[in-house]
């Protein structure tokens, strides 16, 4: 057959496809390659997880309690350990908390986008990687006055049937639950009770001996005596666990953070 100038020779054509074929293989056995073009999945935005977010949340809401008290050096030094935690927490992720006064949402921004504490617009790429939180957000009011309403029907219920050191106990523990979480004495996880025996009840329940050596069954008594008060289950379920914009603001971007306010009070 006559070949044209514009036709390779065979030996050609051959080397070309020993040397595609090799190419292929290597593209198979390197690791590295697939590397290089990562899942888009595999980053998260945002950066924080839902646990640390809920603990910063937490963390600004003991500063501003704490602070909200007649003005003493110990309060005032008790507020400011609650925001040095939440500090630490969120820059163990790389990012730094402030609360934007004029919605009153408390906004963690990665730190790449603040300069000498001052959030610079022009770093932001992602919005979605901001966390936005607020602090005091529609139905709050009436889920507290709900919980707290519940928490001391409990501890109301304790003092009658039980013993004054558990009633003492359980009046504090409802305190404890309804200012501190906004959750029911018997929605209390293990930390939380380990939180309230081990700091809560004896920096602030003035207890007794008495009172601290039966903490552990104080707790189980309220949890006894809460499973027989007549309660709307639905209108708690709703407390502990609200629907809506709240569940999702706690792991949620800010969309607001697409024009964040460089005001933002620590």
């Amino acid at each position: 057959m006559t070949r044209t100038d514009d036709d390779p020779p065979e030996w050609a054509k051959e080397r070309a496809r020993e040397m595609m074929a090799a190419g292929d293989e290597e593209a198979a056995d390197d690791p590295a390659d697939a590397a290089e073009s990562p899942d888009p999945d595999d980053g998260r935005v945002p950066d924080v997880p839902v646990e640390a977010v809920e603990e910063a949340e937490r963390l600004t809401r003991l500063a501003r309690e704490a602070e909200s008290a007649e003005p003493t050096p110990e309060i005032e030094q008790a507020a400011e350990q609650y925001r040095e935690r939440r500090d630490a927490l969120a820059a163990e992720y790389g990012y730094t908390a402030r609360v934007r006064e004029e919605d009153d949402a408390l906004v963690l921004y990665p730190d790449e986008w603040m300069e000498d504490g001052t959030v610079r617009l022009d770093r932001v790429e992602d919005t979605d990687r901001a966390v936005e939180v607020s602090l005091s957000g529609p139905g709050d009011a009436d889920r507290y006055r709900e919980v707290a309403a519940y928490n001391e029907a409990v501890a109301a219920a304790v003092a009658e049937r039980e013993a004054a050191v558990h009633a003492r106990t359980a009046e504090t523990f409802a305190a404890f639950m309804s200012n501190h979480y906004v959750r029911t004495v018997d929605d209390a996880t293990p930390e939380m009770r380990a939180e309230f025996r081990e700091e809560y009840l004896v920096r602030n329940g003035w207890p007794t001996d008495e009172q601290l050596d039966a903490v552990d069954e104080s707790l189980s008594v309220i949890a006894s005596v809460a499973d027989g008060v007549e309660v709307d289950d639905a209108e708690v379920a709703d407390v502990n666990d609200p629907a809506g914009d709240e569940s999702d603001d706690a792991g949620g971007s800010a969309d607001a953070a697409g024009s964040p306010d460089t005001s933002d009070s620590a």
